[in-house]
């Protein structure tokens, strides 16, 4: 048993998340738990929005008056508070009555990272990593006094997560531990997709291999310690990738994912499994549409989730999903991998386990239960535990 501050499972998540970013100063225990006070515990999204768009702003402006003063520390950490809430209030916009404001609050939450970024120690350095004719945003974070050629951590998100999310859950306690850490937006993640509209892509390699080529570009990048951390759909990702990069030292899954689809087909009867496999595309797509739209609570879920996947009919995106599997790669994967297990996994229950199994390379399976506080997918109250567990296995293939 464990406490629970919403009755809809999406925004008890988002505040459990929220809680454990805590850990990392990307949240305060206080502000989190005033603020899910004010929201219907069943799940309203309109008051969602608007609970934790205002905390964000009221923070932000904190932040303001502290970086007025050159009240460094004080702002970063004020800039990094207001970034999260902003990306924990984009969670239920798409059930609003006014989804078009994702984009403004998505520059509101992203300017205030960027600033968090500038007032930290080193400042943080907005990069462009080189993609198919066009770049990929992000950020490298660097330990304070150090210098020279570092071992280096690539953080994969997942499929929603926010850049927010990847810092606390794995950037920080990388930088403490005396890594540089590479933070970005990849095909179909925030600012790829809410501002150019830049989908997914199930051959992931493509993603990895240039991040790689522009670490290794750098002289202050250690090219035998290159290690990637993925979070969420990212463990579907980094492997998938791993099959085909090695130039990486170590890597991890949190969790392992060995098929995307999935977490998408356990909501959908039989049946209409039954139309897809039979290649039914009209009545696949008029039977979910008319299901889609009976349930608002449904829709606004088919939508956030959706979206990355590019403007796609139902039957063309089960298709799309069916790629999303390592079935055909895996026996490639050679890089040391740590695959997280923890209890409760909901998306992919069953999965980590199934890709250890799988992998011919060295591969290590970590479990993380609901005694110690450390359960549900990525883990997002046991940080901790979670921290020391996996950076120990990092560090020893780093170090």
């Amino acid at each position: 048993m464990r406490l629970r501050l919403f009755d809809d499972d999406q925004f008890d998540y988002e505040a459990l998340l929220a809680l454990g970013a805590a850990y990392r100063r990307a949240a305060d225990v206080g502000e989190v738990l005033a603020t899910a006070a004010r929201i219907t515990p069943g799940g309203d999204a309109e008051a969602w929005f608007t609970a934790w768009t205002d905390l964000a702003r009221r923070i932000r402006w904190e932040a303001e008056g502290s970086d007025a003063r050159g009240r460094r520390v004080s702002a970063g950490e004020g800039y990094l508070r207001a970034a999260k809430y902003f990306a924990t209030a984009l969670v239920g916009v798409d059930a609003t009555e006014d989804p078009g404001r994702l984009v403004p609050v998505f520059h509101e939450h992203r300017d205030c990272f960027e600033r968090f970024g500038a007032a930290s120690v080193p400042p943080a350095e907005r990069v462009a990593i080189p993609y198919e004719g066009d770049i990929m945003p992000g950020f490298l974070f660097s330990p304070p006094d150090r210098s020279g050629p570092l071992p280096t951590v690539i953080v994969n998100n997942g499929s929603d997560g926010a850049i927010t999310d990847v810092w606390s859950l794995v950037g920080a306690g990388a930088v403490a531990r005396g890594h540089r850490v590479l933070l970005f937006d990849g095909p179909g993640q925030q600012s790829m997709l809410f501002l150019r509209e830049v989908p997914f892509r199930h051959d992931w390699e493509h993603v990895i291999t240039p991040v790689v080529d522009f670490l290794l570009d750098r002289p202050d990048v250690d090219p035998e310690r290159i290690a990637l951390v993925g979070i969420s759909q990212g463990g579907y990702w980094v492997p998938r990738a791993l099959a085909f990069e090695h130039r990486i030292a170590a890597a991890v899954a949190d969790p392992g994912v060995t098929d995307v689809s999935t977490s998408w087909w356990r909501h959908i009867p039989r049946e209409m499994r039954e139309l897809w496999e039979a290649g039914e595309r009209d009545s696949f797509d008029r039977y979910m549409r008319e299901g889609i739209a009976a349930d608002p609570a449904s829709a606004a879920i088919w939508r956030w989730r959706s979206k990355p996947y590019g403007d796609l009919s139902p039957f063309d995106l089960f298709t799309e999903l069916d790629r999303y599997t390592l079935a055909p790669v895996v026996d490639r994967i050679t890089t040391p991998l740590l695959i997280t297990a923890p209890d409760g996994e909901v998306f992919w229950p069953g999965q980590s386990e199934q890709l250890h199994d799988a992998l011919p390379g060295p591969s290590e399976l970590v479990r993380f239960t609901t005694d110690e506080g450390a359960s549900l997918h990525c883990e997002p109250a046991g940080r901790a535990v979670f921290e020391q567990r996996v950076f120990d296995w990092i560090d020893e293939r780093l170090t």
